[in-house]
């Protein structure tokens, strides 16, 4: 097919980036994004998800940043990587992948192929993104382009499980097409390849993927909070079960993020658009949904067992980001724990030194304090796993409040003796 790629890759994220380096350190590479100072910031060395370091962008000696559309013009591989969220409804918000779309349809020539990597509901890249790349370019499909999907499987944060020691999906829409997309990836995957018969089985594929974590941490969820009704400590309970060799170790907790609290949405509304209504996947959804709510009550029924009046109390919650070692804030639970704190008339502040103050700001109107105060704080609520919370200690962190004061360890990761309250 293509015998000298020339790689585009639309949206430098969490997952657009390490792919433009990784293709950088060895073909012709153009990496866009419509925000210029994202562009600013790499061109500077600099990325601010802090997945790439300064080294390794500079390593990517083949790669350059822009974000100008007609910039990309000499590519004829096309990468697409922008996010693919849910709107107020919980209903899929194609938007961007929209745009992403109409902007390699512009650019697109004879002979190019175009390979998308946002999550999506299986169908949807021939059912949505192939019909705008057909109207922007005037080409056909299979004709004159084609189109391969290779769903992105980045872990924000997790500095083991990386791009390239990650077995990555292929799929093509012709037999041609997977053969080149498979090979194209497989000189940046150390881990491997696994190619499948279809695009529409990589789309399923990747969405479950999420969907199996989502369901088993609602159960994880649903258990802490029927032990705790019954006053039996999850955390032991989930310690004893594990010394069996084959129960799934998963974990209570706040499920937020790109992925797991947003795939599921989007199996469901197709699934929904078939008339069939996916019960299990959208209790999960339902359950995980109102844990940031259930935690906040439990911290207000903590602070009542031990007398503290709730009126203007001051609470200090430790993390913002959706997990731990990760400045990532995109559908963070922790907000909706704070959301809900604040209907008890407490006064919040947020703590989290991975998080960009302005981000927190400008996200969710969250005015993020730049270090805690000794002594100060009625309630302390360890809401993300931070290293830098974790090393602290129980006893470091009892410090930071006042005499009395509740310590709920969402994460369990301070000792349980150590603490009034965790999941």
């Amino acid at each position: 097919m293509i015998d000298d790629p020339h790689i585009g890759v639309i949206g430098l994220g969490y997952v657009g980036l390490p792919l433009a380096v990784a293709f950088g350190k060895l073909l012709p590479t153009t990496g866009f994004d419509i925000q210029t100072e994202r562009v600013d910031g790499l061109r500077n060395g600099y990325d601010k998800t802090l997945e790439v370091s300064a080294e390794e962008l500079a390593a990517a000696r083949w790669l350059r940043f822009t974000a100008q559309q007609d910039e990309l013009s000499p590519c004829n591989v096309y990468i697409v990587s922008v996010p693919t969220p849910v709107n107020a409804h919980k209903h899929p918000d194609l938007g961007p992948l929209l745009r992403a779309s109409e902007t390699v349809a512009q650019v697109l020539s004879k002979g190019n192929v175009v390979v998308f990597e946002s999550t999506v509901y299986p169908g949807a890249t021939e059912e949505v993104c192939v019909p705008v790349l057909e109207r922007g370019s005037g080409l056909s499909f299979n004709t004159d382009f084609t189109v391969g999907y290779s769903p992105e499987r980045i872990n924000p944060g997790d500095k083991e499980h990386r791009l390239a020691s990650i077995v990555k999906i292929t799929s093509g829409s012709n037999p041609a097409t997977l053969a080149f997309v498979d090979a194209l990836y497989q000189r940046i995957i150390q881990a491997g390849t696994h190619p499948v018969s279809s695009i529409r089985v990589a789309e399923a594929a990747k969405v479950i993927e999420n969907i199996q974590r989502d369901i088993n941490i609602a159960l994880m969820n649903e258990l802490s909070m029927l032990f705790n009704l019954m006053e039996i400590d999850t955390g032991e309970v989930l310690a004893a079960a594990g010394s069996k060799w084959n129960f799934l170790k998963f974990q209570p907790g706040l499920v937020g993020g790109h992925c797991i609290g947003v795939d599921p949405y989007y199996l469901t509304h197709k699934a929904q658009e078939l008339g069939y209504f996916p019960e299990m996947i959208l209790a999960g959804r339902r359950i995980n949904d109102r844990m940031g709510a259930y935690v906040a009550n439990r911290v207000i029924q903590a602070m009542t067992q031990k007398n503290i009046s709730l009126v203007n109390a001051q609470v200090l919650v430790m993390g913002l980001a959706f997990k731990e070692n990760c400045p990532d804030l995109r559908n963070t639970l922790v907000v909706s724990m704070i959301t809900e704190l604040h209907k008890f008339g407490l006064q919040v502040s947020v703590y989290d030194p991975w998080v960009d103050p302005e981000q927190g700001r400008h996200e969710y109107g969250l005015e993020l304090i730049p270090a805690p105060e000794p002594d100060s704080y009625h309630a302390i609520v360890l809401a993300v796993a931070h290293r830098e919370f974790v090393a602290m200690g129980a006893e470091r962190i009892r410090n930071l409040g006042r005499p009395g004061a509740v310590l709920f360890d969402v994460k369990q990761v301070l000792p349980p003796e150590a603490v009034d309250g965790r999941l």
